[in-house]
């Protein structure tokens, strides 16, 4: 059957992610591979001390998103999107989403990128004996109950991005495993919350006059492949106003960006990896036995089909590149030199790799906010070099690319420690979208294999696009991890490459300084406000 009779038939599956700094939709068909996409461009906002996005945004996002999915399928194929199989919808794990008994907003959406509830995240952690980071969901209610913040006697449910827009298209309150265990810690054997944690968070949170059960505020968790309600008339109206889209369609369990990762990378069985590199940058991997410790640069999370993985995550990545990319561009532009930002992007990946490979004497530091992995509670992107240091397009570059993936070298050095690593780590996101220069300098920096596919800038929106089809394309009892296997990246050939000696001893004389230099990063925020 052709994409077009696909279509037609309403056999197509959509996953809709709501990234960092795009909002995109992905339609796959019978192949599983991306048929059409839409997307739309947004940024965070610091409003009043606090990293948010107003919901407002993510609903015109999404529709208008999903309206240039239509458009594009309208113009490639000459038909109208009318019926779909099955959809799912993903985001930006974590980050604290409170709502009345009305459906009101309580507070604007705090997200994963506040670091504020560290000393409430710091508590939790030593009363469980469980690493609790200070973006999940449950740090920032026991923060905000800690505080005395008046709207948490109002509270009714507490979501995440993803449960939200899913709640508002289909009227069911449930997250995926995965993105279930950003908000709490989870038995991903049992599918529920961990009980002892419950118990003792309703004990801490009452001692401070909290007395509401947190059980009853959270989220149903869901596996992959699970029903998570269908489309109603209301909600395919939010989609698509232009009133085309058939409401009735099923939905697959909503999820965050790490789940999502994890089945665009083909990462969901025990001992496979992925790392994920846009906007954050995190690496997944999952485990086949417990880690003998806590530790608070690890999350231990889980994948959409509920198996545990330790996370190492870090809240910059490319927003320094990204900022000097359009610096490169306004000076391109008052030369009169007109040149697309993909160019700018290929130019400054493609020449790091002349670079320098310890950065000849640059040292980055690309915190836009706090940084757990290196115990920084705030952020100062800063740009330092000794006198002597050569100061040229290559080794800017090529310090750029490093800044983004050293605070994850640090944490993942844990779990080396803890004998927990993959034979070879899945890349996809926009690190990766330019040349192999990421690839090649991942792979250095962490001394493993680094493998990308054909569809890694396609990410997220693409990985939940194929937990929907799962959803109405599963045998009986065919694992998540067997679909992915046998049906989707049965063919595919990813392009690998290995730990270059040279890079990564000049990557490790990189960290030298990088380490040393974390003093004069604490120095800029304490002092420069």
């Amino acid at each position: 059957m052709d994409i077009k009779e696909c279509i037609l038939s309403g056999r197509a599956s959509l996953g809709i992610e709501l990234g960092s700094t795009r909002i995109k939709a992905v339609l796959i068909g019978d192949d599983l591979s991306p048929a059409a996409s839409g997307g739309y461009e947004w940024e965070n906002r610091f409003e009043n001390g606090i990293w948010t996005y107003r919901l407002e945004d993510a609903v015109s996002g999404v529709q208008s998103a999903y309206a240039a999915l239509a458009e594009e399928v309208r113009g490639k194929y000459g038909i109208e999107l009318e019926r779909l199989a099955s959809i799912g919808v993903s985001a930006m794990m974590h980050g604290y989403l409170p709502l009345d008994k009305n459906d009101k907003l309580l507070t604007p959406f705090r997200t994963w990128r506040n670091t504020f509830a560290e000393k409430a995240a710091a508590e939790l952690t030593e009363s469980f004996g469980f690493n609790i980071p200070c973006r999940w969901s449950i740090s920032h209610l026991y923060h905000a109950i800690s505080d005395g913040e008046t709207h948490c006697s109002d509270i009714a449910y507490l979501t995440t991005l993803a449960g939200y827009i899913h709640y508002l298209l289909t009227g069911v309150k449930a997250v995926g495993a995965g993105e279930a265990s950003g908000m709490f810690p989870i038995d991903g054997e049992k599918l529920c919350y961990n009980e002892e944690y419950l118990g003792k968070f309703d004990r801490m949170a009452a001692e401070k006059g909290f007395d509401i059960p947190v059980r009853s505020i959270l989220p149903d968790i869901l596996p992959a492949g699970e029903n998570a309600g269908y489309l109603t008339e209301k909600g395919a109206r939010l989609l698509d106003p232009s009133g085309r889209l058939c409401a009735g369609i099923p939905f697959c369990p909503p999820e965050g960006d790490a789940g999502t990762g994890m089945t665009a990378t083909n990462s969901v069985a025990a001992g496979t990896g992925n790392v994920s590199a846009g906007t954050s940058v995190f690496a997944m991997i999952i485990l086949d036995k417990p880690l003998d410790g806590y530790y608070p640069e690890i999350d231990i999370v889980a994948a959409p089909d509920g198996k545990p993985a330790a996370m190492v995550h870090c809240n910059s990545c490319t927003n320094e590149i990204n900022a000097w990319a359009q610096l490169f561009k306004g000076f391109l532009d008052s030369m009169g030199i007109e040149r697309s930002m993909g160019d700018i992007y290929s130019a400054i990946f493609g020449e790091a790799l002349n670079g320098e490979k310890d950065c000849g004497g640059l040292l980055l530091y690309n915190f836009l906010s706090g940084e757990p992995a290196v115990g920084l509670d705030e952020g100062r992107p800063l740009l330092v070099r000794t006198p002597d240091a050569r100061l040229d397009f290559a080794n800017l570059a090529r310090v750029q690319l490093y800044s983004a993936v050293s605070a994850l070298k640090i944490g993942m050095e844990i779990l080396k420690k803890e004998n927990v690593s993959a034979k070879m780590l899945m890349g996809h996101g926009g690190y990766f979208k330019s040349s192999d220069a990421g690839q090649r300098i991942l792979s250095a920096a962490l001394d493993t294999p680094v493998s990308v596919m054909k569809t890694a800038g396609e990410g997220g929106p693409w990985g939940m696009a194929l937990l929907a089809a799962y959803l109405v394309r599963k045998e009986k009892d065919e694992t998540l991890d067997s679909f992915l296997k046998n049906k989707v990246f049965a063919e595919s050939s990813p392009s690998v490459i290995y730990p270059d000696p040279d890079d990564r001893a000049g990557f490790e004389r990189y960290m030298e300084g990088y380490r040393k230099g974390l003093a004069v990063e604490r120095s800029a925020v304490e002092n420069i406000r």
